[in-house]
């Protein structure tokens, strides 16, 4: 891996984190815009279960290539990940903004899904360069924060976006700031050193050509999609934009046809600069594992958590999950470089993934089922049931400065394990809440919060260990395997914890000889305590595990010395 040259550490995790704050509230502002965007593309308030993929397609995109962004980030520098990550993320997000399609909106989301997700490994592998360990604790938790502030400010600037323009304007607006945030990390931390033997063996005509391909994609591709009026209504420029056959998609244009051949060409002629760095990846091994989370991904993040656990392919996608699974462990076993070198996988990284496995089930628990209740016992508003999951929200990014900080003079297993333990006993208490808990203000304030800063505390800890027992080479892939757990225990925890309670309620509705609203509405509270129970116990697993994440301070060494970095840390 090349190493960072930046001598403004600090400003270089800012953008950095700024970068992953963008694309965390990317995830959360949809939701407020997804009525709109589903009017966008032709989809009526009927067709909810078809517009599924606008959302499960940002997450296949964010978890599926992790593993693949996670090598790349330790065959080349963390910034030029960075900024292809960064770029990814803005073309998705200009895609998805003049989409006038479903298809070819899910395709903006995946891209914005995969750049936006990429983000995440490469910053925490860049705090492992920047830092020495010892010193890690404090930006580790600055990452973890503002990837929860996302959450908090995701609704927050959107419902301003769409009180004065239209849902269009939340992409454009991430397009921008994604430029602006690509050009930031290039001008403190510069693009890594760069290869000037692969430099040699691309001669500038083919740099000209290349640029070339890529402007005529950009032009063709953009004008397809666009589609503007002045052009598509004229005698002399329309022929190109009306479509092929009874289609009605923008792409099947000859203008389309066109962008589509720009685009292949493009790739065809890029291959001589990303191809040596290709060769040296398990690419089979990244198709295999992208192949089985992805189906993952689509099981259960397309079903509706309120009724039902897997989504409507779910029962033909876990058998494929599982056959990739399979394959994938052949795979890992018999390759002489396996996606996920073998040795990584070792010490403390062990528990830090099974304990960033069940802190995402435990914040998903609680994401999802207070707005239920909310809307079960005290609103019908949408907007209201969000501000009373706000106090849980803003606890999270607080608890993961806390953790952070408490690194300096903890051991990771003293700061984790208290931390879950404390979030276990708020969802037990949480599980006890009825009719009229939400009506309170102090009793269910005190448990969000509490439940918050306790999920909070544990995400620093578990980077840290995960970062310190994995090799230097490897902290891209260990990085993108911790996030990978996390995601994993939010959509798989969440739909076993639904089962469990979809079959509480099922129980007592049909135990119901005369059914009334009351009655079923006390059978839905019941389901809502059945997934908060299951949340404790999980984050009670968690603490346990949790103590094995070390219980010695981290040993300050000067390991990124050597790369010109020198020990500078925010937590001087």
């Amino acid at each position: 891996m090349q190493p960072p040259t930046s001598a403004r550490p600090r400003a270089l995790l800012a953008t950095a984190s700024v970068a992953v704050a963008l694309a965390a509230a990317d995830t959360y502002v949809v939701v407020l815009a997804l009525q709109d965007m589903m009017n966008g593309v032709g989809l009526g308030v009927d067709a909810l279960q078809k517009a599924t993929p606008i959302i499960s397609g940002f997450l296949l995109g964010y978890i599926a290539v992790l593993p693949l962004i996670g090598r790349l980030a330790d065959l080349v520098a963390r910034q030029r990940i960075l900024v292809g990550c960064l770029l990814l993320f803005v073309v998705g997000s200009a895609i998805t903004a003049i989409s006038v399609d479903l298809s070819v909106m899910v395709a903006g989301r995946f891209l914005q899904g995969v750049g936006g997700g990429g983000l995440v490994p490469a910053t925490l592998a860049l705090v492992a360069d920047l830092w020495p360990p010892g010193k890690r604790g404090t930006p580790l938790g600055v990452v973890g924060a503002v990837q929860e502030i996302g959450s908090v400010i995701g609704p927050l600037l959107g419902a301003p976006i769409l009180a004065v323009s239209d849902w269009r304007m939340i992409f454009w607006l991430n397009a921008v700031a994604g430029l602006v945030l690509a050009a930031a990390v290039l001008l403190v931390g510069g693009r890594g050193q760069s290869d000037a033997a692969d430099r040699s063996r691309v001669p500038w005509w083919w740099s000209v050509l290349t640029a070339v391909a890529a402007l005529a994609a950009f032009v063709l591709l953009g004008l397809a999609l666009w589609a503007p009026g002045a052009l598509t209504t004229s005698i002399r420029w329309g022929g190109p934009f009306v479509p092929y056959g009874d289609s009605t998609a923008r792409l099947a244009t000859q203008i389309g046809v066109w962008g589509l051949i720009a685009l292949a060409v493009l790739i065809a002629l890029s291959v001589r600069y990303w191809w040596r760095t290709v060769r040296r990846i398990d690419v089979v091994g990244a198709l295999l594992i992208a192949l089985a989370l992805g189906a993952l991904v689509l099981t259960f993040a397309a079903s509706n958590p309120e009724k039902q656990v897997v989504g409507p392919m779910g029962y033909w996608l876990l058998p494929v999950a599982a056959v990739a699974a399979a394959l994938y462990a052949w795979r890992q076993r018999t390759a002489p470089s396996p996606l996920i070198a073998r040795g990584v996988v070792v010490g403390r990284v062990r528990p830090a993934l099974v304990v960033s496995l069940c802190v995402g089930t435990a914040i998903v628990a609680i994401v999802v089922d207070i707005p239920v209740l909310a809307r079960l016992t005290v609103t019908s508003s949408q907007t209201e049931a969000a501000l009373i999951l706000l106090r849980f929200l803003v606890a999270v990014p607080v608890g993961a400065l806390l953790g952070g900080w408490l690194l300096r003079r903890l051991g990771p297993a003293y700061v984790a394990a208290p931390g879950l333990l404390l979030s276990a006993l708020a969802l037990f208490q949480m599980s006890t809440w009825g009719t009229n808990t939400l009506d309170a203000w102090p009793l269910p304030t005190v448990m969000l919060a509490l439940a918050g800063l306790g999920v909070g505390v544990a995400i620093a800890p578990v980077n840290d260990a995960a970062l310190y027992d994995a090799p230097r080479s490897a902290h891209g892939v260990v990085s993108s395997l911790v996030v990978v757990a996390r995601m994993i225990g939010m959509v798989v925890g969440l739909a076993l914890l639904t089962a469990i309670g979809l079959h509480r309620f099922y129980a007592r509705v049909q135990s119901l000889s005369n059914p009334s609203e009351e009655t079923v509405t006390a059978a839905g509270i019941v389901q809502v305590q059945t997934v908060f129970l299951g949340a404790a116990i999980v984050a009670l697993v968690a603490a346990a595990v949790a103590l094995l994440l070390g219980r010695q301070v981290s040993e300050v060494t000067d390991e990124p010395a050597a790369r010109g970095i020198g020990d500078v840390a925010l937590d001087d």
